[in-house]
């Protein structure tokens, strides 16, 4: 097993990240602000998507990471009732929105019309494998 270790400081570098997070879950009581470092934190259980895969194989893995930013001066959320702090939140895609560069927003938005909304004075975004991978049951499927 590889492990994975992206970094971002662009919205060119966000959209990498955001491929790999793509289908990650999480779940709601994992949500982690510290607005004293100014740093925003979420463990992911992320699907594999780099793995390789054949015409009669899939790896269908998914690994523990970690997905965090910093520089942030604050958060909203829309579509999240942070007192159900078992619910599962499946991550769809990550998403910059430039203000006055290089400040903006990071939009975390995850299926059901929920999103996580990050001012950001810059993009300054991590994302590494922490743990554990295993077989995952099922390839995430989407609709075109």
């Amino acid at each position: 097993m590889e492990i994975l270790k992206l970094a971002a400081l662009d919205e060119q570098d966000l959209e990498i990240i955001s491929a790999h997070v793509q289908d990650a879950v999480t779940k709601v009581g994992e949500l982690k602000f510290v607005a004293s470092s100014r740093q925003f934190a979420l463990p992911l259980n992320r699907f594999a998507w780099e793995q390789k895969s054949g015409l009669f194989s899939q790896r269908n893995e998914r690994r523990q990471s970690l997905l965090s930013f910093g520089r942030v001066l604050s958060i909203k959320t829309a579509g999240i009732d942070r007192d159900k702090k078992d619910d599962v939140l499946s991550l769809l895609a990550v998403q910059f929105v430039p203000v006055a560069s290089p400040a903006g927003a990071i939009d975390l938005v995850f299926a059901g019309d929920a999103t996580i909304r990050l001012e950001v004075e810059c993009i300054e975004a991590r994302l590494s494998d922490t743990g554990a991978a295993w077989q995952a049951s099922s390839r995430p499927i989407h609709k075109a």
